[in-house]
């Protein structure tokens, strides 16, 4: 995505084609649990899936080029080595009504 420029609605462009649009985010979203340097894009074009215009193509586009030109960055979990996986929270960020309550919310979000 551009920097500074949001995405915005856009009725004035043509209608692209629907399932294409929808299987290139799809291909997207599920890359984004190796790649979370394009997870703030590619969930700023999923929002526009239901009116799916050319300038929200180029966008997704623009993200695939992206990734065509950077194929080894991002995440990789060697199936023969350690993992291990530490996470840290602030309980009283989002005001829980209770500590445990904050705990299990981060813990999810970890897992997740």
């Amino acid at each position: 995505m551009e920097p500074n420029k949001a995405l915005i609605k856009d009725e004035e462009a043509e209608d692209v084609d629907v399932h294409l649009y929808r299987s290139m985010i799809g291909s997207l979203m599920y890359l984004t649990a190796s790649r979370p340097d394009i997870t703030f894009a590619v969930c700023a074009c999923a929002r526009f899936q239901v009116t799916q215009k050319t300038s929200y193509l180029y966008v997704v586009k623009r993200i695939f080029r992206y990734l065509k030109g950077q194929p080894k960055l991002g995440l990789w979990y060697p199936r023969d080595s350690p993992f291990d996986l530490e996470a840290f929270s602030d309980n009283d960020y989002t005001g829980a009504s209770s500590t445990t309550e904050a705990e299990y919310v981060a813990a999810a979000n970890c897992c997740g």
